[in-house]
């Protein structure tokens, strides 16, 4: 049943079939044009496949997988590779905003001319973000892409070795006469235990939206024909005569197989058993997730500061269910020319900061030495000033008669205490006086 309707084509003719650009193919750099290692050639000669024959790609975020279907000669799809996702980055959740960091979410459509064999990341090809969801959406960004060299800002990133495994899966399907081969990107294996664990997510209902052209590939193993009306996707639906999908208006009427209604039908019971079964039973706690648009306008404004050179928080902020926005707390400036120039300023504001500083200390230093000489030089006058009185008393103090006469021995000694105690008292005075002024 499922081979006749893949070879109809009438409902599920996701991947264009026709002659290859020649313009687009030609001038591959020599890492796009590397074969396929023997061992996955003999795999899908195994599977009924040939190297030409049609692909497509699904990836799962929170598995981090990218997986690689080809179709066999009855028109169904088989999985030929799988490969661990080296980085992607974000959260679980659809990509909202330029600059949120988001790997997207969703159906997307490659062409030939979105192959690009002279990346800076060794390989890439572009996802086709925005689609016609996003956009109908509102939802901003540009150059989304799956690439080599294993770094991600809203990419999702391969090892080297790896995109060239998957480009040149691409690379031989356009040559075979395919035109465009769909990627599906998930949150998730869409299984029902997964489901269960996030149907409190506010991402659930995006996710539900998404798992029935999931589960229409589950049933048919063949890529589903996407539209979107309504501002929503639309699984392997054809409009009636004259009507057409528009993203944003109305859903047109629309007819599917019976045999193809009956086989979803099936499943979903199957899926709906397993669902209710899963939220009785013990799971892992779910992974974070985006908390919508607030959430990616927050971490859009740290990219913009970001790649202004601002110095900002190492990693991107995360909106709380709180409503807090939390914030690492080591601060970094990306190595950019902007970064580079605003590091630059931030230097001159600070060296201009520190020099008026030494400034205006240097100036307080001179103050206080001035007042500390001051301090001294009245203390000084104030001692020899009361040195002078001191002497002027003694001078002019009564002899005292003694009964018994000192000794003639002792006069000198006697003298010299009472010169000690005058300068005892002017050494106090002075002290006191230095005291007084911070000498």
């Amino acid at each position: 049943m499922f081979a006749k309707l893949a070879r109809t084509g009438i409902l599920i003719a996701a991947l264009g079939v026709a002659g290859c650009n020649d313009s687009s193919m030609k001038d591959f750099a020599p890492e796009a044009n590397k074969p396929l290692p023997d061992k996955i050639l003999a795999d899908m000669r195994a599977k009924g496949m040939v190297r030409t024959s049609s692909v497509m790609a699904r990836i799962f975020k929170e598995e981090g997988k990218l997986e690689i279907w080809k179709a066999k000669t009855n028109g169904r799809y088989d999985m030929v590779a799988s490969y661990d996702i080296c980085k992607w980055s974000g959260k679980l959740g659809p990509k909202y905003t330029e600059g949120d960091r988001q790997a997207p979410e969703g159906f997307y459509t490659v062409r030939p001319s979105q192959m690009n064999p002279r990346s800076n990341y060794h390989l890439s090809f572009n996802i086709g973000f925005p689609n016609a969801y996003d956009r109908a959406n509102g939802r901003t960004g540009a150059n989304l892409m799956v690439h080599g060299a294993c770094s991600s800002s809203g990419c999702y990133s391969m090892t080297d070795a790896q995109i060239e495994q998957i480009y040149a899966f691409g690379r031989d399907a356009f040559q075979g006469g395919q035109t465009e081969f769909q990627i599906q990107a998930f949150p998730f294996r869409m299984t029902a235990a997964n489901m269960a664990r996030y149907r409190n997510d506010p991402n659930y209902e995006f996710w539900k939206m998404l798992k029935v052209g999931y589960d229409n590939f589950e049933v048919t193993k063949v890529p589903p024909k996407v539209d979107v009306c309504e501002k929503r996707y639309v699984f392997n639906q054809v409009a009636a005569d004259g009507q057409t999908f528009d993203p944003t208006g109305p859903c047109p009427a629309t007819t599917q197989p019976d045999s193809l209604k009956s086989a979803y039908n099936a499943y979903q019971s199957t899926y709906d058993a397993a669902f209710n079964g899963a939220l009785k039973a013990s799971a892992p706690p779910p992974k974070p997730t985006i908390a919508g648009i607030k959430e990616a306008s927050i971490v859009s404004d740290w990219s913009k500061r970001r790649a202004r050179g601002e110095r900002v928080p190492i990693d991107p902020p995360s909106l709380n269910t709180d409503g807090s926005v939390t914030e690492t707390a080591r601060m970094g400036r990306i190595d950019s020319p902007a970064g580079r120039k605003m590091a630059a300023l931030d230097a001159e504001k600070a060296a201009k900061q520190k020099a008026e500083e030494q400034r205006l200390a240097a100036i307080e230093a001179a103050r206080q030495a001035k007042e500390a000489a001051k301090a001294q030089a009245l203390a000084e006058k104030e001692a020899a000033k009361a040195q002078k009185e001191a002497a002027k008393a003694a001078k002019e103090a009564p002899v005292a008669t003694a009964t018994i006469a000192a000794p003639m021995e002792t006069a000198p000694e006697a003298e010299t205490q009472a010169a000690s105690a005058d300068e005892s008292r002017v050494t106090r005075l002075k002290n006191k006086l230095l005291g007084m002024f911070g000498g």
